[in-house]
This record gives structure tokens, C-alpha cells and sequence, in this order.
């Protein structure tokens, strides 16, 4: 799964490295936690631009009663997410990018749980595969969205039997065009990044508390 991630880069880094033409007010985040709000790129009003929008992490579907049930779909499986009814019209129509600069997963050593941190060697802003949601009831509306994981690749599989799928730049605009819903080339932008961009490291346990935010989360354990 993918629990928890960062947004270190400045905006105006994020819009251009994206193309696009707005920022958010948004300072450095080094410990995003579900339920949180998540900066996301999705198709703008217009079909030839994109936007930044402000997304609670964990989709909660438009016929739900209860928003909680976002709670439990901070996550959802590329094997499954195209059929299963809670993320199939989202697969379909509302998919985005979850901006991120890292994240984090933990290892079982000794019993105990060991963070690692992973992110890109060249330290890079990347995109999340990520679908999201519009809720409504009685006046309220909660626009959320879950992050897409698959199978680990060579680097991760020590630390965990799954990771967030990292969209290639070369595959934005696919993912990202709602008239685009040919499942079999979707499925095919749900790939494993590779491993030789990636490094990982054992980080302090503090990152274990969503409240320390502390660029400390990141600081590589001799």
C-alpha cells in the first residue's frame, strides 16, 4: 500500500516540471496522511489544459452514504481498480495525478516495523496514478482520491509486496484525457517504475506520527 508521502517542492517547481499555468498556496509537506488534502493534477474546464485541485486522500464513491468509507480506499489495486464498482467510473472518467516528491514504507525487522524512505535519484516531482471522486449530500461536497499501487519492483520488494504506481511523464497525457477509456491501454500505464531510478533509505521512526512534519522524516539513518 502507500500510506503516507511528501510534497517537498516548491509549487512553482511543480508547475513547471508539469506545464502547467497555476500554483497553489500549499507550503512543504514531509508527512502526508490519509484524510489529509493532497495536491492533485486533473483535466482543467477546457479540454486543451490542466488543473491543480486540493483533494481529500481516500475516495469516497458518489453513491455512498457515510464519506468515512474514504477512510479505507486511500488505496486501490491496478489488478482491480478498472471492475471493482467502488473506483470502476472514476477508471473510467475521473483520473488524476497525486503530486508527490516521495513516500514512505515500512519493513519488518526483528518484529518491528523499520521506515524506509523512497523516492527518485535525481529528487524530482513525480505523479501518483490516482482516480478521484465528487460527493454530495444535502448541500455538503467532498471532492477525495485514491493512489494506485501494483506489484514492487526489484528495490522494493525487500521492504514491501506493493508500491504506488509512478506515471511516466511520457504517459500524462493518456492517463489524464477522460475521453481516453480503453482499458487494456490504461492497465498498460499502471506499470512499475523502474528500479534503477529509485533509491531507498531507513528514516527515523518519528515519521510514524502524521502530527511530526519535520523535515527530520526524511534524514537518512547511518
Amino acid at each position: 500500500m502507500c500510506g503516507r508521502f511528501t510534497l517537498r517542492t516548491p509549487m512553482s517547481k511543480i508547475a513547471e516540471v508539469f506545464g502547467l499555468d497555476e500554483t497553489l498556496d500549499v507550503e512543504p509537506r514531509y508527512n502526508v496522511a490519509p484524510t489529509q488534502q493532497v495536491v492533485a493534477i486533473r483535466p482543467g474546464p477546457t479540454a486543451d489544459n490542466r488543473e491543480l485541485a486540493l483533494l481529500r486522500w481516500g475516495l469516497i464513491p458518489h453513491w455512498a452514504d457515510d464519506p468515512s468509507i474514504g477512510n479505507r480506499m486511500i488505496n486501490a489495486r491496478a489488478e482491480t481498480v478498472a471492475g471493482k464498482p467502488s473506483f470502476r467510473q472514476a477508471f473510467k472518467k475521473r483520473r488524476c495525478l497525486v503530486v508527490a516528491d516521495g513516500f514512505y514504507e515500512w519493513k519488518k525487522i526483528d518484529g518491528k516495523k523499520q521506515p524506509y524512505y523512497i523516492h527518485l535519484k535525481d529528487d524530482q516531482p513525480f505523479g501518483f496514478a490516482g482516480l478521484w471522486e465528487r460527493w454530495n449530500r444535502e448541500g455538503e461536497e467532498i471532492q477525495s482520491c485514491t493512489i494506485i499501487t501494483t506489484e514492487p519492483n526489484e528495490l522494493m520488494k525487500p521492504i514491501h509486496n506493493r508500491m504506488p504506481v509512478i506515471v511516466q511523464s511520457t504517459d500524462y497525457d493518456r492517463w489524464l484525457d477522460p475521453d481516453f477509456q480503453n482499458s487494456e491501454a490504461l492497465q498498460q500505464v499502471l506499470q512499475r517504475y523502474p528500479a534503477d531510478a529509485m533509491e531507498a533509505f531507513p528514516v527515523s521512526t518519528i515519521v510514524n506520527n502524521p502530527r511530526n512534519e519535520e523535515a527530520g522524516c526524511i534524514e537518512r539513518l547511518e
